[in-house]
């Protein structure tokens, strides 16, 4: 009873802002009412991306980029249907990119955030379909205040690629359901299968679509139409390249992906729990801004439910699939289950919420979020960045990105006291690895095979003999006993340690030891020394 009163001052106060709107509301009051005429959405997203990019400027100033994201610029170096380890569109995103862009840190981190722009744009794509005005910013509102499109979307991987293959496979699928024309049931297949090449885990939303086409009362239209097999006879040629590449190399992506279905009926229910707890976290901010939104309106929830329009119908069954069917699957096949897996389908639940309320929503409330949103970013980049890049400057991350530009650029210039020809390739701990080849000037080629890339497997001879080398962090045991092995094999070669050290506008930060293991081209071998006693002595140096 108490908390009537205050809902009804509350709506009362922001039907009041609307009619009569404070001076400083009036500039977003004038945004909003360019969001048909064009402008407003692609203004917000722009500032988004911008805002967030500069956060990860700032915030990783004194390290490197994230190892997913170095690997997929290591993936799509060389143009191939499939990759040992993953499906291939982050690596050819990660390719394309950097024929325009530099291979540099604010490149890729503006890469990894134009993504999940982009996502939002697909996201309001479909929002459209359903409402106009301020609503469509709200939709997009509420998953800016996710962690999806910022945190999760920073670490471009097979993960953060999904969030803008998603609303995209989605809003196709959408008008393909509606429409029935041919053009759109070829765009659905189309971009059906570019979510799948993107990650396996995208079966779960294809499923989701015939899940919903089957549920939904227009359904008998659409299958005795030639829609949906048009999609599925599109979608199956466009993976064809990639089937046959499956079937040619021995599906060990399949394998790998595979390789998350080793638990049991225990372990998979502690899975399930997590799973549904960590959307709900990732929801909970934008599900509380909505209670306060929607105030005693919510009590119309199962009004407008009931009269869902049958395009929202359709997206709900879409979304009731992407978690459901995962759940059932992890139950079933005992399959890991992280919650991250299903982040980029957060949009589902944004777009039904909002899209379906029957009831007008204030404008005030809209400026009211706008404002939050900036904040927050603001916040971010003004407060939080600078504050996780000192820490991080004097604690270090486990993977060692504080390290990467300086032990590529050591590695690189010791490999050059022994010869005159490039780096070409190099080989040892995996981030360090993916790391030298992106930020060393030799920009030398991952050595490791992908499918051996877990199994410590020693260089083939004829690697060793073009010139390699490797490095390891000192502490890394494993890594130092597959050096010793490789040292057996070699036979001529060199080894050395030193030390690097992180720096943040020009403090010193941590410091963490290294070893690197050089082995010279066969041909310039021969001017090297013979005794390999020098070679294991430390060389200990500070590489700042």
């Amino acid at each position: 009873m108490i908390h009537v009163p205050i809902d009804f001052a509350f709506q009362a106060m922001a039907e009041r802002s609307d009619r009569s709107p404070a001076r400083w509301r009036r500039p977003f009051l004038r945004w909003l009412d360019a969001v048909e005429a064009g402008w407003a959405v692609p203004l917000l997203l722009v500032c988004f991306v911008a805002i967030w990019t500069l956060y990860l400027v700032i915030a990783y100033a004194g390290g490197g980029l994230h190892p997913d994201t170095l690997e997929a610029w290591t993936l799509g170096r060389h143009f191939a249907w499939g990759y040992p380890k993953h499906p291939p569109l982050m690596g050819w995103i990660a390719a394309a990119w950097t024929t325009v862009f530099p291979l540099s840190d604010w490149s890729l981190q503006l890469m990894a955030m134009a993504n999940a722009g982009l996502a939002l744009f697909f996201v309001d794509l479909i929002s459209r379909q359903f409402v106009t005005g301020h609503k469509r910013i709200l939709v997009l509102l509420l998953l800016m205040l996710t962690p999806a499109y910022q945190f999760h979307a920073q670490r471009f991987n097979a993960n953060s690629v999904l969030l803008a293959t998603w609303p995209l496979a989605t809003w196709c699928f959408l008008r393909a359901f509606e429409t029935r024309t041919a053009l759109w049931a070829v765009a659905a297949g189309c971009t059906a299968a570019l979510a799948l090449v993107g990650k396996y885990y995208s079966i779960f939303l294809v499923a989701s679509f015939a899940f919903a086409a089957l549920a939904h009362p227009a359904r008998r239209a659409y299958f005795t139409s030639a829609s949906p097999w048009i999609s599925a006879v599109t979608g199956l040629a466009v993976l064809s390249p990639h089937i046959y590449w499956l079937a040619t190399t021995g599906a060990s992506t399949f394998t790998y992906a595979m390789a998350h279905a080793s638990g049991d009926a225990i372990t998979s229910l502690g899975d399930v729990k997590n799973f549904v707890l960590g959307l709900g976290a990732a929801m909970s901010v934008s599900a509380a801004i909505w209670v306060v939104i929607a105030g005693m309106r919510l009590k119309q929830f199962p009004a407008d439910f009931a009269a869902m329009s049958p395009g929202l119908r359709l997206l709900f069954y879409v979304a009731i699939g992407t978690i459901v069917l995962p759940i059932l699957t992890s139950l079933a096949m005992g399959t890991d289950l992280p919650s991250l897996w299903a982040l980029q389908g957060l949009f589902l639940f944004a777009v039904l919420v909002v899209c379906g309320t029957r009831y007008p929503i204030e404008r005030f409330y809209t400026v009211n979020l706008t404002v939050t949103t900036a904040g927050v970013a603001l916040a971010a980049v003004v407060v939080a960045a600078p504050i996780h890049a000192v820490y991080r400057n004097t604690h270090g991350y486990e993977e060692g990105r504080n390290f990467y530009p300086q032990a590529a650029n050591e590695l690189t210039r010791q490999w050059h006291e022994l010869t005159a020809e490039p780096l070409g390739a190099v080989s040892g701990d995996d981030s360090l690895t993916f790391a030298t080849a992106f930020y060393s000037p030799d920009h030398p080629y991952y050595a490791r095979p992908f499918e051996y890339q877990y199994t410590w497997g020693l260089p083939r001879k004829t690697t060793l003999e073009r010139g390699w080398a490797a490095l390891c962090f000192r502490d890394q045991t494993n890594c130092g006993a597959w050096m010793d092995r490789v040292s057996a094999r070699a036979g001529h070669f060199v080894r050395r340690e030193f030390a690097v050290q992180a720096t943040l506008w020009g403090k010193p930060g941590v410091t963490r030891e290294l070893i690197v293991l050089m082995v010279p081209p066969r041909a310039s071998s021969d001017s090297a020394p013979e005794s390999t006693a020098d070679d294991f002595s430390a060389s200990r140096r500070t590489s700042k």
